[in-house]
Parts: structure tokens; sequence; C-alpha cells
């Protein structure tokens, strides 16, 4: 500490402070002397702060409290050093030491009933409380030498201001070539002007405030994952960029709908069509060439993602393979060296749910009997209480080779413990995100499925097309499955169908029957918004105010609407900036006014005003966009389909149940909802697998019990007519054993039971569970020959 003391004004501390407990104590008074020369300025607090001494035994009354306080006062003076009055402070009003108590019952703490008054103090109140000094004295610690130490301290910035993005040589010349290199090979070097002024409009910004080098990173790790096999999906805003398309950080074109020939890069842009996207455009031959052309564009504007002025420090969301997740992170310290790379980290609170059990624990251990609106007061005044500290799941947060981490913010490691080779920021992320790139690498179960599905079938999922009739059929019916809705119980198809799978979302599709793209996009945007479906659109369309096609559903919309109505692009900015931030109550009258000038008709107004959140259209196209391609699988690869999401997606299985057949599926489903809200998140979990069953079922495939010599340790693999079970699908069997039965069956058959145990080092409880399931019934107990048999 010494070492590092220049530039540092050191206090005493409370009682916890070494020279307070050296009094305390009794030390002598030169050890005193020594310890207290130390400080800056030493401390002193109210009595009652410190009254727990005197139940403890430490110190006999009061006056003894004050006696230790003049003896602080009189080292000071002594030593040359101001002695300051402070407070200790925890709370702020006197009566919050209930949310303090509460909190420390809750968290095991056997003294939390005996709260000291630790609460903000006024001068009047600090003046009273050393008024055993006198008055003179009294206003020297408690308003003078806190002023004389206040002045010691320079004006400084915890985290300076600025951009510091890592450097790589030539970022910005690289991502301008890339981007004009790319939009050559879709569009021709005599590019429509609609898309080179969007690529002029959009490198200046990405160039002019140093966003270059973001582009690149995400564009090699991208090009690194899709090289590896796997694809990436985009998270957010960031497919509003076409130089992000250009670059294949994203797979979404934002520009307006419109035909592109692959082969002679003939371009054009749609005007006056219903067509809400470019996949619902119709097909259409090249008046040129003859060749298919391509549908492309979301029509998504630019602002959502760097802001009106382009300014804005860019987020770049990346959904990777669960599977190829730390090695894309691997890859991040590769580029810019380990040594700068560190995880984001994050503070966590106390949730509402939880605030709410520490006051019903509380109150039932004191046999208190609260009101409900006591509960809930209580429990709003622990909500938001810091908790602990964590990590992104996947944050990085890049420092410039120049920079040193702890120019914006403390790192730490998990659980302090320094050998585990993770470095966190101890600042929450979002304090330093305007300083320093955060990179957003997600582990996530789509691509991993995607990958497994191209795997099994030997089909590229970028290949398929998004607006293929089947695929499409199965969000608004069951016709493609040749399923009947009374046997399903419900009438789309989309059981394990990503985003589209939930109860509540296929509630909205058998609401809206969708039939094209750009109505799943919506649908999306819908589900993922808060008071952006219930409460808003639902009615609208129910009461045939408004068509899916009218209502809003992203935030993207609004701008985009506005726009088209008339409504100036910056004022029809800032209108949907503030809905989609929960603002949309707070319009100003202008721009109320300017909406009804335009001709917006007062349901849409209304409907502003009522969305609480909204979600980019972009991340809604990605999400869409991966969910549609495993649709297509579903539809044409129904085994592998279901082997992917078992392996994949199932963390539960229930042999027991499924294995019994269609009907035993059917019961067990029937068991769970009739428990309603009062069934286990494990039995609401396996909902959906039993659901994903009973269809398998129904659609003419079976399962097949683990086999000792075929199963695979985690996958379900492919077999005939249906799926055989891994080890791993059996309860009780982890993976760990699950790998090791797979791994000793290398070496051949097993002769007896008891040869299985050796060879693979599993346990008793692992043997019980295979006989259970039938698993060692061609085996003997022991490989011993008995001579009289």
């Amino acid at each position: 500490m010494i070492k590092k003391r220049e530039g540092l004004l050191i206090g005493s501390a409370c009682e916890a402070g070494e020279v307070y407990r050296a009094l305390v104590e009794g030390q002598n008074l030169d050890k005193i002397y020594e310890i207290a020369n130390f400080y800056d300025y030493l401390e002193i607090q109210p009595l009652a702060n410190n009254q727990f001494l005197i139940r403890e035994g430490q110190v006999k009354d009061l006056e003894e409290l004050q006696d230790i306080n003049r003896r602080v006062v009189e080292l000071g003076a002594k030593l040359g050093k101001p002695v300051c009055a402070t407070g200790d402070v925890h709370f702020l009003e006197p009566d919050h030491e209930v949310f303090r108590r509460i909190i420390q019952a809750g968290q095991g703490y056997e003294d939390a009933e005996a709260q000291a008054p630790l609460f903000l103090r006024n001068t009047e109140e600090m003046l009273q409380e050393f008024a055993y000094l006198g008055q003179e004295l009294a206003r020297e610690v408690v308003i003078n030498n806190p002023n004389k130490v206040n002045d010691m301290i320079e004006m400084i910035k915890p985290i300076p201001d600025g951009f510091y993005p890592p450097k790589i040589e030539g970022s910005e010349e690289e991502i301008v070539a890339l981007s004009w290199q790319r939009a050559a090979e879709l569009y021709g070097q005599d590019m429509p002007d609609l898309v080179r002024d969007r690529i002029e409009r959009e490198l200046h910004s990405i160039t002019t405030h140093g966003f270059s080098v973001l582009y690149l990173i995400a564009h090699k790790l991208v090009k690194k994952s899709n090289q590896d096999g796997y694809l990436v999906g985009s998270r957010g805003s960031v497919g509003s960029s076409l130089v992000a398309y250009l670059t294949g950080i994203t797979e979404v074109n934002p520009l307006p709908p419109h035909w592109l020939c692959p082969q002679c890069q003939c371009c054009e842009f749609v005007k006056n069509s219903d067509a809400g996207c470019g996949v619902d455009l119709d097909k259409r031959i090249c008046h040129k060439c003859g060749t298919q052309m391509m549908q492309l564009g979301f029509n998504i504007p630019f602002e959502t993602f760097l802001g009106f002025e382009g300014d804005k420090n860019p987020d770049i969301d990346l959904n990777f393979s669960g599977d190829y997740q730390s090695r894309a992170h691997q890859y991040v310290e590769e580029l810019f060296g380990r040594e700068n790379v560190y995880r984001a980290g994050t503070i966590s609170t106390i949730a509402e749910k939880t605030a709410y059990g520490f006051v019903k624990k509380y109150a039932e251990e004191k046999q208190i009997n609260l009101r409900s609106s006591e509960m809930s007061r209580l429990a709003a005044g622990i909500t938001g209480v810091r908790r602990t500290t964590g990590q992104h799941p996947g944050g990085l947060i890049v420092v410039p080779r120049e920079c040193d981490i702890n120019q914006f913010t403390p790192i730490q490691h998990p659980a302090d413990n320094k050998e585990s080779g993770v470095r966190t920021t101890h600042f929450d992320y979002h304090a330093i995100d305007s300083q320093l790139v955060k990179l957003d690498i997600l582990g996530h179960d789509d691509p991993t499925v995607i990958k497994e599905l191209e795997d099994l079938t030997g089909v590229k999922a970028s290949a398929i097309p998004l607006n293929e009739e089947q695929a499409m059929k199965i969000f608004s019916g069951l016709e493609p499955l040749g399923l009947n809705p009374d046997d399903l119980g419900t009438s789309v198809g989309t059981f394990g169908i990503p985003e589209f799978g939930t109860r509540f979302v296929r509630q909205m599709l058998e609401a809206t029957r969708p039939t094209t793209f750009s109505e799943l996009i919506m649908i999306s945007g819908l589900s993922h918004g808060t008071d952006v479906w219930l409460n808003n659109a639902q009615d609208l369309i129910e009461n045939r105010t408004a068509a899916l096609n009218e209502v809003i559903s992203t935030r993207d919309d609004i701008m985009t609407y506005l726009i088209n109505k008339g409504v100036k692009e910056k004022q029809a900015f800032d209108i949907m900036e503030k809905v989609r931030k929960g603002n949309g109550d707070k319009l100003k009258a202008e721009e109320i006014s300017c909406m009804r000038e335009a001709g917006v008709p007062e349901w849409y107004i209304e409907s502003c005003r009522r969305i609480k959140y909204m979600f980019p259209k972009a991340h809604a196209v990605a999400y869409v966009m991966m969910a549609f391609r495993i649709a297509y699988f579903k539809v044409y690869y129904p085994r592998e389909f279901y082997a992917s999401f078992f392996s994949i997606r199932a963390e539960d299985f229930e042999p027991d149940t499924i294995l019994n057949g269609c009907e035993a599926v059917k019961e067990r489903i029937k068991e769970i909802n009739r428990q309603g809200m009062k069934a286990s998140q494990k039995d609401k979990k396996l909902l959906t697998i039993l659901e994903l069953a009973m269809e398998m079922y129904l659609r003419g495939l079976k399962f097949f019990p683990v086999d000792l010599y075929l199963s695979h340790a985690h996958k379900f693999l492919v077999k005939d007519n249906g799926l055989l079970l891994p080890f791993s699908a059996l309860p009780g069997l982890g993976l760990n054993a699950a790998q090791s039965i797979v791994d000793a069956r290398l070496q051949g058959e097993f002769l007896s039971v008891e040869e299985l145990q050796l060879r693979a080092k599993i346990n008793k409880t692992t043997l019980e569970v295979l006989k259970k399931y039938n698993c060692l019934e061609s085996l003997p107990e022991s490989t011993q020959l008995s001579l009289f048999a």
C-alpha cells in the first residue's frame, strides 16, 4: 500500500479501522501514534453507530465511547491531522433501516435485528451528535475539517471521456475496400444510386467516428466461424447497416425490397408494392439474361444502428454456436493479445421476486402479520440493491495496446480466485461501454442446431429459400406435417421452432395466420416487445381496427412509416427513439400534432403511447431467418430435425414416459397442464420436450431405447423410422459416465457387468440406471466361470 500511496488521501475509517481498534484494545501510546500517523485524516462517528461494542462487552458504556472519540481528537491535534465526523452511511433515512435488516436476515446475519442508525444525518444532526465535544470542537470536526479534506481532493474523472477503440493497422482502408468490392460483386460497378449513396453515407459515419476497427473485428470473427463450419446469427440492430451486410457480419440486407440478378447484376427496386420485404416479392426472371433473380432487402434504416448523426457507439452482437463460443473468444485474444482482453463485468441486484421472498421469509420467521400492501412496500425498498458482481455470458472488453485497463476500471477475478485465469472488469460494463469496445460473442443453440442439421442432411442452410411454400405453411397450419389439430393440441406446426414454439407465440400465430416472411418478422417483433402485442396490437387486430401488416411491431416501423407519411426524417427518428424506450406517453404536443397533420390515425398514436419496449427489426429478421431454415428441415427432414432438437435443446428427458408411446406422452402433457401455474419449473421445461415427442409419434416416427453398443453418449441418432436414445437421456446418468461407457466399448465387447464397470470406471448408481432401462440384459454379472455348473 505504501508503494502506491502517492496521490491518495487515506482516512482511518470506522470502528473496524486499526486506529479505533487500537484504542479499544488499549494498545500502548507509542504504537497508537505509529498507527495513526499513517493516515491523512482521522475519523470519529456518532455514538449510536458503535453501541454494539457495549452490548458485546468491549466497552463499558456511552461515556467510554465518548472518551474514545475524544482520544481520537487528541491524536489528531498532537499529530497535526484533521479529525472528521463521518456517518458510515448505509441508507438515507432513519426508517430505511428496516430494508437493511430484512436483507441481512435473508443473508443469515445473526445480528440483523440490532441495526445501527447508519442514515445520512444533516449538519444540525451531526452537530448535536458531537455536542459533548463542546460547540467549537464540534463545528471543527463536523464542518471545518471535512471541508479541508474536500479542498485537498482534485477534480478527477474515474472514467476518461472519449472513445478508445483498439487499433488494427489499415482497418479503415480494409473496411472501405471490402464494402465496395462486395457491392460491385452484387450490384456491379455501375450500381444504383440508392446503393452507392447508402454505402457512402455509412462509410462516412464509420470511418469518421473510429468504428472501422469494430466492423473489422466482427468481420474477422464471422469469417473464421463460417470457415470452421458454423453459421453466425446477428442480434440487435447491426443488420440495419448495409456495410455490415457487405462485409459478411450479418445476413440481413437492409435496403428496400428489390430484385437482383446474380448473373448480370441487373437490379430493380420496388415501387408501390404490398411486399413488406424482398423475400415476399413475386419470382422474376431477369429480362436481360434470363436468370432467376434474387429477392433481397428488408427496408431497415441505418439510423437505428448508429443514430441519426451516425455517431452512436455501435453495439455488434453476434450469436455463435455454443460449441464454438470459446474458440471465438480465443480468436479475439489472438487478434489483440490476451493481456488486452477482459470479460465484461456485471453488477447483479436483488430482483423484485427475490425481494418479496426476503420480506415473506422475514415475516414468517418473526411471526409478523403484514398486509400485502406493506409487503409490497418493503419489497420495493429492497429491489435494486446491489447483490453481487458477475460477468456477461459473452461480453469481452478490448483495451488498446497503448492504454492500461486501470485507466477505465479496476479488475477482479471470479470468486477472488487469481488462479482462474479469467479477468473481469469491476465496473459494470455499461459504465465503460462508451469508452471501450465491447464485443458480444454469445453462445446460442440455433447455430449449433443448424450445423447439426447440415451435417445430418448434407443440405446447406444458407441455400434454403426463405419463401419456400411448405415451410411457410407450418406457421399458419399443419398441412405440411399431415397432422390433425385435435391430436396435436394446436393448429400450427411450430413446436421446436425457435422463437415460434412457445404457447404465447403459437397463440399469436393462430390469431394472425401469417403467410409471408414480413408477417413472421412482425410477429417476432410483437412477441419480444413489451406492451406491443398485449394491450395493444392484439386488440387492434381482433377489433379489425388494423391489419397485422399495419400495426407497430418493431422500432424501425415507426420511423419508416412516419417518413412515408411525410414527417421529416429527424422528427420521425426522435419519435421512434422515444417510443422504443417506453416514453411514448411523453411525446411533445408538436410531435403529436405533426403526426396528425401527416394523416397518422389516432389508433396509431395511441399505440405509440402504450409501448414500453420495442425490438429492432434487424434482430427480428435475423431470428426469423434462423427459424425459417429450421422449419424447412422440420418439414422435409423430420428424423434429422427431431434428432437435432433432442440432442441440443432437451436438457431433461423423461424416458419412462416417452418410451411408452404416444398415449403415455399425451397423458403426461395433460397432467402437467392440469397443474397450471402450480406445475414445477422442471415440469414446465419438460412440457416442450413432451410436445415434440408427441408430434414425432404422430408423424409416424418412434424412439428406440438405449443400446449398450450403438447409442451415442449424448446425441439422439437417426435410426430406421425413429431415433435411438443416447446414454445421457437416462435420468441420473451424467455426460462423463456416458462418455466413459462409449470410450470403454471401443476396446471390444463386454463379457460381464463386472467388466463393464471396471473398464468404464462407472459407479454402482450408474450400473443401477443401466439395469433399470434393460441395457445390460445380455451380460452376466461376472466373468468368473463356475467349476460345478
